[in-house]
């Protein structure tokens, strides 16, 4: 049975600039899989050499028929030093935007991918209060730049996973496992998320711009109604909020997650699942 999308539907694939790029060393990511025991089984290394084979990655969303194609930027390379602004850099990805607007590919650029600036992160990354201001000063000298050849602008990439898998899961950097943590980590993330929206605007009027959060459907069992509220509130909920105002919110759905009284409980025995689990 074929399936029938709405008139108007848009089609598009996702990269992230560490991902597929290559040699990102600069950045806290490339850091924390060189250190023994955070559980990175190899470095990124040189990734697909998209930094150099972006022309196929071009040819490739054109010749899929996508309309739009979203990649994130490397803060990194744009601003490898505090202060320090790489010209080459912002020269690559208008290139890149040129060249998709060319074959009739809409760019959908992402400011943050997960990927930090180590210089950012040395001095305390996203627990660090001024780290909003920061991020929203470098969104603002991009989008000036960039802002006629981008269609459509994502702040940061579900800065919920940024948040619980780096400060309190431990298992992406700056690997910290605290509660506390986590919080103020929530909340420079959403400073920082609306300081960007308010450059980008600034530097590329008229671009439709938003966050993308990483969603759950979230299901109580056996009486888990308050734990489920507690952890979808700092999962999404907080974040949601945050967004009065934007052009819109991308959703990303992985999973569900079942929650009883005391916490998350995993899924029914037997339940097919992704390779992620």
């Amino acid at each position: 049975m074929s399936q029938q999308f709405p008139d108007g539907f848009r089609w598009g694939t996702a990269t992230a600039a560490h991902q597929i790029e290559g040699g990102n060393w600069n950045n806290d990511w490339w850091q924390w899989e060189h250190t023994p025991g955070t559980g990175c089984e190899e470095p990124s290394g040189d990734g697909c050499d998209s930094w150099n084979r972006w022309p196929e990655d071009v040819a490739l969303c054109r010749d899929l028929g996508f309309d739009n194609y979203r990649f994130s930027i490397e803060w990194s390379r744009i601003e490898p030093e505090e202060g320090e602004w790489s010209s080459a850099s912002v020269a690559h990805y208008r290139s890149l935007c040129e060249a998709l607007l060319e074959a009739g590919v809409d760019p959908v650029v992402t400011f943050h991918h997960f990927t930090t600036p180590r210089w950012v992160a040395a001095r305390g990354g996203w627990a660090a209060s001024d780290t909003a201001a920061l991020f929203g000063r470098y969104c603002e000298r991009v989008a000036s730049e960039l802002g006629d050849v981008i269609r459509t602008a994502c702040t940061i990439n579900e800065p919920n996973i940024v948040s619980t898998m780096g400060h309190l899961a431990g298992v992406f950097p700056p690997g910290i496992r605290d509660t506390q943590t986590r919080r103020t980590v929530n909340g420079v993330l959403i400073d920082a998320h609306r300081a960007a929206v308010d450059a980008i605007r600034r530097g590329a009027p008229g671009v439709p711009v938003g966050l993308t959060l990483a969603m759950e459907d979230y299901q109580a069992v056996d009486g888990g109604e308050s734990k489920r509220d507690q952890i979808r509130y700092r999962m999404q909920d907080e974040f949601l909020h945050a967004t009065e105002g934007d052009d819109f919110v991308g959703v990303q759905t992985y999973t569900r997650s079942r929650v009883g009284p005391t916490g998350a409980l995993g899924n029914e025995e037997g339940v097919p699942v992704l390779p992620m689990g």
